[in-house]
């Protein structure tokens, strides 16, 4: 295993780090900071540039710059249906301002569906986005139900999930396919079996996972499936999947003169069209990635202007998450290595597979807050501190009431140099 993950390091990643602006930039910065937001390839710069400059119209419209407008679209929304695994129905992806707007959107409606007694299903792992859109409907008489985690390793409890699903009565499940505190990913196949085994539907954020590895809403059999372009080196919106046939049976809240066909009736309003073009160029790059490492399956599918087909950007995601396995293996291995170091979740680099390159840490020499502070500081090492909106599993750890955790997060396009970086100026930090 450890061979396999030395090959994938010494990877040159310069031709690929030659794509972000950000990475050249003077002075120097350390991007730890990417499950917060990820930088962006120039790729995606230069479409949305494009679009202003030579589309920039609302749809519909009978003259040129509109229709490019509607390809945009339809382009976006093939290239997301293609990333999430369901490359043959384009109009079950929903665009937004946000995965929280969407989420929020989506349960005002599921919410409107509900009787008095009818119980939803939250988990202590879970961004805040995926849980105050869902306990908000118990003002609507819906009983909210909490799974809890293992604390030693940052892992949902299984029987506690078993436990709180209730045939008959448990209409919705929310859970997230990667932790963006912990890093951790649950089975998400699994816990979508039992849910509906139970009668229930489930939502997945996916805005952690996406970034790392292939996603198949169709393998994973979910209801709805959100994320966050933002997060997978594209712009600010929103990205929802749903099932068609829930789609076209829960009421959106919509101007009338809005379509009443999927998926249109449930964007509201205009849609962010110069996003849209970074979320396709944002695709394509994905797909490019697998060619670093001569990734089987891509390179046959890259013709340049064209939306990559669901095999090249399977074989590519692959690669990234295999390439971001070694990343985790150095950072968890070097911070055990520093003895005042608590780090939350799985540490046992035998289990990659069962977590993203997402790890947080405390330690007694300085406060969160301070370390990214300090951090910034010795190294232009961008990190975050705080519970990242995680705020049930902060206060489940008992992190909450001191300032959370110093939250590292890696991505395809950092480096071993950087975590040895990162590693190094931790262990020189002064004690108390």
């Amino acid at each position: 295993m450890h061979d396999a993950f030395d090959t994938l390091s010494s990877v040159d990643l310069a031709p690929l780090r030659a794509q972000f602006p950000a990475l050249r930039q003077k002075p120097a910065a350390i991007f730890l900071d990417n499950p917060g937001g990820t930088q962006v390839p120039i790729s995606v710069i230069d479409a949305v540039t494009s679009y202003y400059a030579s589309s920039n119209a609302n749809v519909g419209g009978a003259f040129a710059t509109s229709q490019r407008t509607d390809s945009v679209v339809a382009d976006a929304r093939q290239a997301m249906a293609d990333l999430l695994g369901t490359p043959n129905d384009p109009g079950t992806i929903v665009f937004g301002a946000s995965m929280t707007a969407l989420t929020f959107h989506l349960a005002r409606s599921f919410g409107e569906t509900l009787q008095p007694g009818d119980e939803i299903v939250v988990t202590n792992l879970d961004h805040d986005a995926n849980v105050s859109p869902w306990t908000d409907l118990a003002a609507q008489g819906a009983v909210i139900r909490a799974v809890d985690i293992h604390a030693e390793d940052g892992t949902l409890d299984l029987q506690s999930y078993q436990a709180a699903l209730r045939p008959g009565r448990t209409r919705l499940v929310a859970i997230t396919h990667a932790s963006n505190a912990v890093g951790t990913v649950p089975d998400v196949a699994l816990l979508t079996r039992l849910a509906h085994e139970a009668g229930a539907l489930v939502f997945v954020d996916a805005v952690q996972f996406v970034p790392h590895g292939p996603v198949d809403v169709t393998a994973l059999d979910c209801d709805f499936l959100a994320c966050s372009a933002y997060k997978f080196f594209g712009p600010h919106v929103g990205v929802l999947y749903g099932k068609r046939n829930h789609l076209e049976r829960l009421t959106p809240h919509k101007v009338r003169p809005a379509k009443d066909t999927i998926p249109h009736r449930w964007e509201t309003g205009t849609l962010n069209h110069e996003g849209l073009a970074g979320v396709a160029a944002a695709v394509r790059y994905l797909a490019t990635v697998g060619e670093l490492w001569d990734e089987p399956g891509v390179k046959a599918y890259m013709v340049a202007g064209d939306t990559p087909p669901r095999a090249a950007l399977r074989a590519a995601m692959t690669a990234i998450k295999r390439y971001e396995e070694s990343l985790s293996a150095r950072l968890l291995t070097g911070l055990a290595k520093i003895e005042d170091i608590t780090v939350y979740g799985i540490t046992d680099t035998a289990r990659l597979s069962e977590r993203v390159p997402t790890v947080a840490f405390t330690w007694p020499r300085l406060s969160p807050r301070a370390t990214c502070e300090y951090l910034s500081e010795k190294a232009g090492i961008c990190a975050w501190s705080g519970n990242y909106y995680a705020l049930r599993l902060m206060e489940r750890l008992g992190l909450e009431t001191s300032g959370g955790a110093i939250r590292i997060g890696c991505t395809h396009y950092n480096t071993t140099a950087e975590i040895d970086t990162l590693l190094t100026v931790l262990a020189e930090a002064p004690r108390l």
